[in-house]
């Protein structure tokens, strides 16, 4: 096996650096925080509400609660890829001295509920629903960008059958980054220290690039160093079609089979044919000097699609379950939805080096002395 196929594959592993002596390496030895420890709380408040605000007015979204804990066989849990390898925390409660157990999961992410929540609120095309999730990643390594505590702004909108396409993708991401880059301009309005010539404002038009023409660009390079050489050219990127099988043999990054449609034909400029109906918002961080992914997100699979994606990725006994069962019998509403990262944007917002500053959360020995080493504070 080569070398670049061996890059590729290790690419696909999931997400985080991968050691620590690779995090010192990356972590800023020049920096020093913009805000104050308690000006951060000051801000982190401000910046989430007018971005929770721009939300829900630009995709006619409502605030709606979310669930920490679901039940196992519900089947409502995001797995995140599609191998296994990221597993929810689960426990049994024993309830009733074990006469009526209940066996339960942390969830990972809200984006199988949150569909199913369209449903129970009895939102019509055009309505959806905000949340405040809060999840466990417990098989993520914890770098500067990466944590085990998950906090992200989940969001599902009603679609008709006849707006799923790349066209309503790509005006969903443009209404997005409008609220992003206002949030980042009423940060610095609400703390002008904030706008510091070494860290450029985010650009007021986010560049689209499909996953198939980045590899044709850079073909022997895996993706994260793909993604960074095009973040270089453009800052702002929505990169779309994450899932399906590109020319060089591996999809761009591992998708799971039952939330995003990856497998739908679109058309490109060029007339070429192109697969998926997802993407990620990834971003140029300046502080960290890195790539940045803000949200994962895209239209969810219908019934076709989800057979076709279960089929490729050897899953077709979720079937059975009551989410997919819904999908397939249409008694689950056609949506648009993504994940966008909390702690992720008010990291690059706030012109930080690392999570632990704008979230309170577990982090290991070895990762709080490097930040110290760095003047990173880290909270706890």
């Amino acid at each position: 096996m080569s070398d670049v196929t061996d890059a590729k594959r290790a690419d696909l592993a999931g997400p985080g650096i991968g050691s620590y002596e690779e995090v010192a390496r990356v972590l800023p030895e020049d920096y020093r925080s913009l805000l104050t420890p308690r000006e951060t709380q000051q801000a982190i408040v401000a910046v989430r509400r007018f971005i929770e605000e721009g939300l829900c007015r630009e995709l006619g979204l409502e605030m709606v609660q979310v669930p920490l804990v679901v039940e196992e066989e519900s089947g409502v849990n995001d797995m995140l890829d599609r191998d296994g390898s990221r597993t929810p925390v689960s426990f049994r409660i024993d309830n009733d001295n074990g006469a009526h157990p209940v066996h339960a999961q942390v969830v990972q992410a809200a984006t199988k509920w949150k569909r199913t929540a369209l449903r129970q609120f009895g939102m019509a095309p055009g309505e959806g629903l905000c949340t405040d999730m809060r999840a466990v990643r417990k098989d993520y390594f914890l770098d500067h960008d990466h944590s085990a505590y998950v906090d992200q702004w989940d969001w599902e909108r009603v679609l008709t059958a006849e707006e799923r396409t790349l066209e309503t993708l790509q005006e969903t991401v443009r209404r997005i980054w409008s609220v992003l880059h206002g949030a980042g301009a009423h940060a610095r309005e609400l703390f002008p220290q904030l706008a510091d010539e070494r860290y450029p404002d985010l650009p007021e038009e986010i560049t689209f690039v499909h996953a198939e023409d980045l590899l044709a660009r850079y073909p022997d390079l895996p993706r994260k160093q793909r993604e960074t050489l095009l973040l270089q050219e453009h800052p702002a990127v929505f990169l779309v079609g994450i899932g399906w099988t590109l020319a060089d043999g591996y999809p761009h990054e591992m998708r799971a089979a039952d939330y995003d449609d990856w497998v739908t034909p679109t058309t490109g400029p060029d007339g070429q044919v192109r697969h998926g109906l997802n993407g990620d918002i990834l971003v140029w961080n300046p502080v960290t000097r890195r790539r940045h992914e803000l949200s994962s997100m895209g239209i969810r699979v219908d019934a076709a699609a989800l057979r076709q994606q279960l089929e490729l990725t050897g899953q077709l006994d979720w079937l059975d379950l009551p989410y997919h069962r819904g999908i397939v019998d249409g008694t689950l509403p056609l949506s648009i939805g993504g994940g966008i990262g909390q702690s992720r944007t008010l990291m690059l917002l706030l012109r930080k080096a690392h999570l632990g500053e704008v979230s309170v959360t577990v982090w290991p020995r070895v990762l709080k002395d490097l930040c110290a080493d760095r003047g990173i504070h880290v909270l706890e």
